[in-house]
């Protein structure tokens, strides 16, 4: 291969990776904060607000005592329930 070839496809390619891939990566997450801090996160991103956090919180431990009394019920009725 000759060597003005070579130089000719390995400075872009350098170029590209010193100068143009930093500057991508960097504004790709600075877009992506600035969506996620704004609530519009988009697609396979989680954006919730605290409000929303806090009735999960509490939906989260009304389910759990509603697990607690089925299985005390089932504890009650079934004994071996647990083993099966």
């Amino acid at each position: 291969m000759d060597t003005a070839f070579a130089w000719a496809l390995a400075v872009p390619g350098i170029i590209f990776l010193v100068v143009v891939a930093p500057l991508w990566v960097i504004f790709h997450y600075v877009t992506a904060w600035k969506r996620i801090r704004a609530g519009t996160a988009g697609p396979g991103r989680v954006a919730v607000d605290s409000a929303e956090l806090e009735r999960m919180r509490e939906l989260c431990g009304e389910l759990e005592n509603r697990i607690e009394s089925l299985e005390t019920i089932l504890d009650e009725e079934a004994p071996q329930w647990r083993e099966r």
